[in-house]
């Protein structure tokens, strides 16, 4: 997904933590990329700041996925760059949660447990007698629900089931930044409360760096602390949900409202 600036732009600089502590960031500077003559990705600049949850929002073709991927480092960019806590990762790639299909839950989010904490193969000293990481893998299945299915393949999991051990695996391996792409997308009524609620969760360590995509904005209200608003490959809006959903030029970009006009 892509962030870009636009020619009228409703964005708050505002300073989000006071706490001098808390001076790890992820920035964007000047994050353009280009597809031929088609520019998807603007000039976007953007700070993003621990204990804080930003989405990601804008209409169909704003370029959200484009940004999104430049920052994870799955596209690399025509112009600007992208800094973790003050150095340059442009040409890097965060890691991704790709799940192994054929072993089973548990064994996903025990090899995820067991990158985190540095255990490599010992032949004297097998996984199975590290019970710390094995309750460790444990509590993760438990907390998304997926302990009643330890061991099913991964392949044999519903749609919903496998973004659920997505996030598990995120979960095991720590990160200092998370990134959601439509968490919920292709989950059923009942499934989407339990990835809200770990996402609700893991907003609870100040810590962390939290983005998220979504197009549902029931999703984002509940979730979001800042909204980022692309448009045309350009960052219009940014700031607190209720200041960003009722500025007009989201109600015109986004909701598809003419300034002066209210919702039906």
């Amino acid at each position: 997904m892509t962030s870009e600036s636009a020619a009228t732009p409703a964005i708050d600089q505002r300073q989000t933590f006071d706490d001098p502590r808390m001076t790890f960031t992820l920035e964007t500077r000047d994050l353009t990329i280009r597809f031929g003559g088609h520019v998807a990705v603007n000039s976007v600049s953007c700070t993003f700041r621990p204990g804080e949850l930003t989405a990601i929002v804008g209409p169909n073709g704003a370029g959200k996925t484009t940004y999104f991927n430049l920052i994870s480092g799955q596209l690399r960019p025509t112009e600007g760059s992208i800094l973790l806590d003050g150095a340059d990762i442009t040409q890097l790639s965060f890691q991704l949660t790709n799940l192994f299909p054929n072993l089973s839950v548990e064994e996903n989010v025990r090899l995820a447990v067991q990158s985190e904490s540095g255990v490599h193969y010992d032949m004297l000293r097998p996984w199975m007698t590290r019970r710390d990481l094995i309750a460790r893998a444990d509590a993760i299945l438990d907390k998304v629900a997926l302990g009643n299915r330890r061991s099913v393949p991964a392949t044999a999991l519903s749609h919903g089931d496998q973004r659920k051990l997505e996030v598990a695996l995120m979960m095991a391996l720590e990160p200092k930044v998370f990134m959601f792409d439509e968490p919920t997308a292709g989950m059923s009524i009942d499934e989407v409360p339990v990835v809200l609620n770990l996402i609700a969760q893991l907003k609870q360590d100040a810590s962390k760096i939290i983005l998220l995509v979504e197009h549902k904005m029931d999703v984002v209200r509940s979730l979001a602390d800042r909204i980022i608003v692309l448009h045309n490959g350009q960052l219009v809006a940014d700031g607190k949900p209720a200041e960003v959903i009722a500025s007009p030029i989201v109600q015109e970009a986004y909701l598809g409202i003419a300034p002066g006009k209210s919702a039906a």
